[in-house]
C-alpha cells in the first residue's frame, strides 16, 4: 500500500483587532474597516464544536415573559425618547461623546434619578477621585441614599463593588480606564477593552443590571476602540454639542429596543443639565422689525422638527477672490445655492463677499434649509426683508427647482403652534407651471406651494432678476 501522505499544516488566519474581519494573508490595511496596521496572525483552531449542556430549554417565543424586561424611566424624559421608552433591565448602553461635552453630568443626573425611584445605582469613576464626583454632585443636587459611588481601575474589584451592592443601574465612567488582569495590553487597549466589555456585559445580562458604559472618541469623532465594543452592546448614543454653545444633542446610532431616529436635547448649565422639551427658541432669534438678510426653517432632528434662524450677509468685495465664510451650515450645498442663484436668478454675486451662518449653534446639513438659505442671500444682496413670519421649506435642484422634503406637513404642523403666518414649500411632483398654487391653509398659516426658486422669491417680491424690489406684500 501506498504510505499515506503527511497532512497539510494549517494556514495562517490573519484578522482584524478592529472589527475581526479575517482573511488568509497579511494585510497592512483592513479590507473591512480600512484601519491600518490592525490585522494580525491569529492562532490556528484546535478545538472542535461539541455538544454541551444547556442553561434552559428553548420554549415557544409566545411563551417567553417579557415582564421582567420592561421599560423603566431615567429619571430624565429626553432620554427616554432616545432610548425608545426608557432604560431596559439587562441592556448594556454605550454613550460617547467629545471631551467636556457633559457625558459625566448627564450620567451623574440619570444615576441620581434613578436613586430617587428607590433602585439602587452603582456609580463607578476611573477618571476621577469619589471626592471630585461628590464635588459634582453638590453642585447639581445629585446626592442620594441609594446612590453608590467606586472609584476604580481593576475588573475584578468593579465586579466585587457590583457583588456587594447589588445595582439596578451600573455607570461605567468610562470603560477604557478599567483594566482586566492577566489579559495582555494596557487599559484603554483594544484587548483589554474587549475583555473588560465583555465581562461587564455578560454580568449585565445575568444579573439584569441596566450597564452604561462611557466611551472615548477619536478624532474624527468615532468611536474609539475596537468596532466589536459597539456590536456587543444593545444600544449606542452620540452625545455631542458644540463647545461655544450650552446646547446639548443625544442621538442614538443603535438601539434594539426602540427607533434609531430620535433625539433628545439638553442645556448645559452652571447647575448641571437640563431637558430641553422644545428647543426651537434657542436657534430663532426674535428681532423687533423686519431685518433683511434672515429666514427661518424647519429642519427635522430624527421625528422632532425643529426652527432655526439661517442668517446670510452680502457685502461688495475689494479681493481678487471673494470671501466664502459657511458657519453651521453644509459648505458644498452653500456653494450650490449660490450657483443656482446667479444662473437661474439673475444674481450677480462673484464680486461680493459672503457670510453664512445659523442662530444659536444650530447645524443644519439638511438639504430642506436650501430654500431659506437662498431667501437670506437674496434679501441681504437687496437690502430688502422678507414677509414677517415666514418659513421656507424645500430642497434645490440644480435646475433651479424645488423638490420636495420628507415629513413636511410634520414641520408645517410644528411652524404653525410656533405662530408663524406663511409657509414657502415646493409644489406636488406633478405641477409643472412656472406659477405658484393657490394658497392653502394650515393650522391657520398660509402655504404658497412654488415649483422652483425663482417662483418663490417672486411671491415673497424677491425676484432680482428686474432689478427693481416691489414692496413686501403683507399676509
Amino acid at each position: 500500500m501506498p504510505a499515506a501522505r503527511p497532512a497539510r499544516p494549517p494556514k495562517p488566519a490573519y484578522r482584524c483587532s478592529e472589527c475581526g474581519w479575517e482573511t488568509g494573508k497579511w494585510v497592512g490595511r483592513c479590507g473591512e474597516c480600512q484601519a491600518w496596521g490592525s490585522v494580525a496572525e491569529t492562532a490556528a483552531p484546535t478545538l472542535r464544536a461539541a455538544a454541551a449542556p444547556v442553561t434552559a430549554p428553548a420554549v415557544p417565543i409566545g411563551d417567553v415573559a417579557v415582564e421582567a424586561s420592561a421599560f423603566r424611566t431615567s429619571g430624565v424624559p429626553e432620554l427616554d425618547r432616545v432610548l425608545g421608552g426608557g432604560l431596559v433591565p439587562g441592556a448594556a448602553i454605550l454613550l460617547a461623546g467629545e471631551p467636556g461635552v457633559g457625558k459625566s453630568t448627564l450620567l451623574l443626573e440619570v444615576a441620581a434619578q434613578t436613586a430617587r425611584y428607590r433602585h439602587r445605582t452603582l456609580y463607578v469613576t476611573g477618571e476621577e477621585s469619589a471626592s471630585q464626583v461628590r464635588l459634582r454632585a453638590d453642585r447639581t443636587n445629585a446626592v442620594e441614599p441609594e446612590l453608590f459611588l467606586a472609584a476604580e481601575t481593576d475588573l475584578g474589584a468593579l465586579l466585587t463593588h457590583v457583588e456587594e451592592t447589588r445595582p439596578t443601574l451600573l455607570v461605567i465612567d468610562s470603560v477604557q480606564t478599567i483594566g482586566a488582569s492577566g489579559v495582555d495590553g494596557v487599559p484603554g487597549g483594544v484587548t483589554q477593552v474587549k475583555e473588560v466589555a465583555a465581562a461587564l456585559i455578560r454580568v449585565a445580562k445575568t444579573r439584569n443590571i441596566t450597564t452604561i458604559l462611557v466611551g472615548h472618541v477619536t478624532k474624527d469623532g468615532s468611536i474609539a476602540g475596537p468596532r466589536v465594543l459597539e456590536h456587543l452592546v444593545d444600544v449606542v448614543l452620540h452625545f455631542e454639542g458644540d463647545r461655544n454653545s450650552r446646547f446639548r444633542m443625544v442621538r442614538a446610532m443603535k438601539n434594539r429596543f426602540g427607533p434609531v431616529d430620535e433625539v433628545g436635547c439638553f442645556q448645559l448649565d452652571a447647575s448641571g443639565i437640563e431637558a430641553v422639551a422644545d428647543p426651537t427658541g434657542l436657534f430663532v432669534e426674535q428681532h423687533h422689525g423686519r431685518v433683511p438678510g434672515t429666514c427661518v426653517a424647519v429642519t427635522m432632528e430624527g421625528r422632532r422638527p425643529l426652527l432655526a434662524e439661517v442668517q446670510a450677509l452680502v457685502t461688495p468685495s475689494a479681493l481678487d477672490k471673494p470671501r466664502r465664510t459657511v458657519s453651521g451650515l453644509d459648505s458644498s450645498r452653500t456653494a450650490l445655492v449660490l450657483a443656482v442663484l446667479e444662473r437661474h436668478c439673475g444674481l450677480r454675486l462673484h464680486g461680493s463677499d459672503v457670510f453664512a451662518s445659523t442662530v444659536g449653534g444650530a447645524r443644519l446639513h439638511e438639504p430642506a434649509s436650501d430654500l431659506a438659505l437662498a431667501i437670506a442671500l437674496v434679501s441681504s444682496h437687496l437690502g430688502e426683508a422678507a414677509p414677517t413670519g415666514t418659513i421656507a421649506i424645500g430642497e434645490i435642484g440644480l435646475a433651479g427647482e424645488l423638490r420636495r422634503v420628507r415629513d413636511l406637513p410634520q414641520r408645517l404642523a410644528e411652524a404653525a403652534r410656533l405662530g408663524f403666518r406663511v409657509a414657502v414649500v415646493p409644489a406636488e411632483p406633478g405641477q409643472r407651471s412656472s406659477a405658484a398654487k393657490p394658497a392653502r391653509t394650515v393650522d391657520g398659516m398660509r402655504v404658497l406651494e412654488v415649483p422652483g426658486v425663482l417662483t418663490a422669491l417672486d411671491v415673497l417680491r424677491l425676484t432680482a432678476r428686474s432689478g427693481r424690489v416691489p414692496p413686501a406684500p403683507e399676509f
